[in-house]
Order: structure tokens, then sequence, then C-alpha cells
């Protein structure tokens, strides 16, 4: 009988593939970490190849390690990073590397879309222009002509590894609804691409893939895909969803009232509602299709939250991982407790946390800051000051979602990711939101939600909804205390207000970023306009 399927989530740090058995429990997981490549100021790219690479190496292992009959694969699915995109030629094979979401190289081609049509494309699409399909397409188009015309298909990285083991060529390319909101081309309601955005822009329709559904058999694994992963020929492959969406189902988040935090190289914040409402209020809250149908995700996020915990502990305390290697322990761990002996609010002390620019709303000339530095703070302030700042913005989100959600009452954030092991981060965070905050049990999320597809797809399990709610627990509570909610309120109103003050001034800084000195052969930014980073100052 067969009773076991695997989800595989294409991210950004890593490739993951788990093994479960019909009744949610995981047998075997692995994981395989991938490399970003920085070739020019602003650029982040990842290799094609290696995620598909990445993925045959970590079912293997999950096949391996398990010690079942892999006969026992009822099917598989796979899940990817979102807003991203990729280039394949006629046969599949990539044309460029991997547009990172990371990647703000397209920034010119946000501000031409939010001026062509920013209003439409968020009424449409559920999401405002941004770092993603639409804004990157055009950058290709303009900037890499020669690039462009060889591109048969633009898919994003699960749909081509899933393509690719079922071995479709680029007339058979697809991606799922729940991505729809990402493209800035797609009417999300209906679920079809908008021909007068695709006109508008330029975008050619044959270059853009077919829309399925998640629970959409797309193909069977092929010999060689069987081969280079341990698993018979055959195998159904499930069109799945995005790594976002994937991380609800597995963490439990289909119904109203619970927010989503994911706490990982992005600072997702997110819930679930009965109808599409898209954001053309604030623009900063993009209304995304849930895997379940009939509901959507609310849904906005600080584009790289997680790598500000990184960039500190690789530039400013870097002794922290010769600490752990000497203890074996998690460099966070130390910075964690660092953290603690610092105060709430750190003294006054404000960190922005939009080091690569804010993406909701679309302000792309912001970057980070330190404000309120005092010679009596230290580290400890420095660091608490990061984990509340994203705290903060977790506050402004909040507070639209209130604004445009009335009737829906807030009663929990389920938090998973790396930042979810933090008890400290999650006391801030529920602290500043006044919800009380719970780990989800599953500690991949989002390659359960992809099995849970793949299962409900070949009828193993009775639907996406109910199997989660089946599958997934939350623990560790962590309850808001009410005089700390009161104090917060003010440093986080205060964050709100310091960002609209600083807004002229980051403007500002981002033209001088551009200058150079002469004879110096100026600075990364202007090396970035050199090679193309900044061309759509007039019409593409």
């Amino acid at each position: 009988m067969k009773r076991y399927v695997i989800g595989i989530d294409i991210g950004t740090a890593g490739t993951k593939s788990g093994l479960f058995a019909n009744d949610g429990t995981v047998v075997s997981q692995a994981y395989e970490e991938s490399s970003l490549r920085h070739p020019r100021p602003g650029w982040v790219e990842q290799d094609m190849e290696g995620f598909y690479r990445s993925a045959v190496n970590t079912l293997r292992q999950v096949v391996h390690e398990s010690k079942i009959a892999p006969g026992g694969i009822a099917a598989l699915a796979v899940a990817g990073q979102m807003s991203g995109i990729g280039m394949i030629a006629a046969n599949w094979d990539p044309v460029e590397h991997y547009d990172s979401w990371l990647d703000t190289r397209c920034e010119p081609y946000i501000r031409f879309m939010q001026e062509q049509a920013g209003q439409d494309v968020l009424r449409k699409t559920g999401c405002p222009p941004t770092y993603a399909h639409c804004a990157k397409i055009l950058w290709w188009r303009k900037e890499r002509p020669d690039v462009f015309r060889r591109i048969a298909k633009f898919v994003v990285p699960g749909c081509y590894v899933a393509g690719k083991m079922a071995g479709l060529n680029a007339s058979q390319a697809f991606v799922d609804y729940t991505y729809l909101h990402y493209t800035g081309l797609a009417d999300i309601q209906e679920m079809r691409w908008d021909e007068d955005l695709c006109e508008l822009f330029g975008v050619p329709q044959e270059k853009l893939p077919r829309i399925v559904r998640p629970t959409e058999v797309i193909g069977y694994l092929t010999p060689q895909a069987a081969k280079d992963c341990g698993l018979p020929r055959g195998v159904p492959i499930v069109a799945g969803a995005g790594d976002t969406t994937t991380s609800y189902l597995g963490a439990g988040v289909v119904e109203p009232g619970i927010l989503f935090d994911v706490a990982g190289t992005a600072s997702v914040l997110a819930s679930c509602t009965g109808g599409y409402s898209p954001d053309l209020k604030y623009g900063t809250i993009m209304c995304s299709r849930s895997a379940i149908e009939g509901l959507w995700n609310p849904i906005t996020f600080i584009n790289g939250g997680g790598l500000c915990l990184r960039w500190f502990r690789d530039e400013i305390a870097d002794w922290t991982r010769m600490e752990a290697g000497r203890t074996d322990r998690d460099p966070y761990e130390f910075l964690n407790d660092l953290a603690a002996t610092a105060p709430p609010g750190s003294d006054g002390l404000l960190f922005v946390p939009h080091l690569g620019g804010r993406v909701l709303p679309a302000q792309p000339d912001l970057r980070g800051s330190w404000v309120g530095l005092s010679w009596g703070q230290t580290k400890a302030h420095l660091y608490r000051s990061i984990l509340e700042g994203i705290a903060y913005e977790y506050y402004y989100y909040h507070k639209i979602m209130q604004d445009l959600y009335p009737d829906i009452r807030f009663r929990e954030v389920r938090v998973l990711g790396g930042g979810a092991k933090s008890d400290l981060w999650n006391q801030i965070k529920a602290d500043v939101l006044g919800i009380p905050y719970a780990r989800v049990t599953q500690r991949e999320p989002a390659i359960l939600g992809s099995a849970i597809i793949a299962g409900t797809a070949v009828g193993l399990f009775s639907g996406l909804a109910e199997t989660s709610q089946r599958f997934v627990e939350a623990h560790g509570r962590i309850e808001p205390r009410a005089e700390h909610h009161a104090y917060y309120r003010n440093y986080a109103e205060a964050y709100i207000r310091l960002i609209d003050n600083l807004r002229g001034t980051y403007r500002e800084l981002d033209k001088l970023r551009g200058l150079s000195l002469p004879g110096s052969g100026g600075g990364a930014a202007a090396c970035a306009k050199g090679n193309g980073g900044n061309g759509a100052d007039g019409e593409v």
C-alpha cells in the first residue's frame, strides 16, 4: 500500500525534503545548503541547476534514511521561494541564473510600474509593484534583450524542479495560482493572465507558464530523475505551491483569526481570510490565494528581515561564531543572552530593518539605520533594538490588518523559522503586538504543507484544511504582558513616525550613492548603473 508522501521546499538558504507517513508523522528529512551569487552591487542570483541537484540529493537521503520500500511513495510535491524568477529555453535548460527575490536591480522598473498602473496592478493581482516577477521580466527585456529573446518561459524554482523531474518541455511549463500575486501580470480572482497588464508592460504571454491548481498532477517521475533521487519511475509529481503558502498549511493557519510569523530570511507576517480584499488604502498588505479554495492570505514582509540578524552576527559580533565552535552552542543563543541584558526599548534606541529597501509599502530607497545612539549603549542594546525594530514593523502591519479586516479578532500568532527558537524574541513580539505567541510543533512546515498537498492530490488525504488541522499542533505559548504592551506601543508609534520623517533623507542618500569623485571609477551605485542596474527612467 502506498501510504507515504514527500514534500520538498526549494528555499533561499537551502533545500529541504521530508518523507511523511499518512498520519503526518515525519519519517525522515534532509537539508542541503545553497549559495547566493553577488556578481554586482544589488544583484543576487542562484544556480537553477543547483536547485534540481539539491532536490534530488535530499530526496535520495530521505528515502535512504527512512528504510521504507521506495514503492510505498504515493506522490511528491515541490514548494519554493516565490517572488524571484527563473528563465528556461524550449528544452527546459536554464537560460540564465535565477534572479532572486533579494535582487534589487529591477528597482527602476518598480517605479515605472507604479507610475503606469500601480493601483491597477494592486487591484488585479493583490500586490503592489515590488521586487517580483513583472519588474524583473522588464529588466531582462530592456537591459538584456539578447537573453530575453532566448527565453521560452519564465518559471519559479519549485516549478522548475518539478518540471525537470517530470521531463517537461517549455510548452508544458506551469505555475500554480498561489504565486499569482507576485506576477504583476495576472487577474488573481479569475486565475488567468491579464491581457491589459501584459500589453501595457510589453510582456509576451507566450513567455508565461500556464496557471494550475496546487493539487494538479503535472507529470510523473522520469527514469533519469528516478535514478537521480532513488525513487521508482512513475511517482506522481504534484504542482504544489509557494513555500509561504505551504507553510500556512504546515502551521495550521487555515481559518481566520490566526496570524502567522515566519522568522526566517525574510520576516513574514500573514493571516487568513474568507474573501479577496486588495489593500488599495495602504499598499502594504498583499492578498494571495490560499492553497485551500475559497480562502485568502493577507501577507506582508520585511525583505531580508532575518538577514539583519545574520549581518549583525557576521559584521559586529563575529566572536559568537568562535564561541559557538568552542561550546557547541548556536551563535544566536549568545546574542539572545546578550540582548536580554538590555532593557525593553533599548534605552531609546530604534533600528530600521530595511537594509535592502522597504518592499511593502514600496519604498525602495529606504535603508537601515540606528537612531538614538548614546554613550551608554552597548552591543546588547544594538542587537535588542534589531529584534525590537522587526517587531515594530510587525506592529505597523498588524495595525493596518486591523483596519482592513475589522471583523477579524487576531487571537494567536503562530511562529516558525530559525527566529522562532528565541524565547526572548517571541516575548518581545508578543508584548509589542499584544497577542499570544506559540511555536509550531512541525519544525519544517513548508515541507509538511507540500506533503499534505501531494497526499490530497492522489486521494491519500481527505482535504487540505482538515488534514492540516489534524496534523498540526502549537506549543510553548507566550502571553503578552499588558504593561509591556502599553510601554512598547509608544516605541512602535515612534518607529512609524521616524520612517515617515526620514523618507526625504533616504531619498537624498539614494542620490548621493550614485555620485563619485572624478577619476575614482564610481561608487557601488554608479557601478550598478553603469552595468544596466538603473535603466528605466523613461519608457521600457
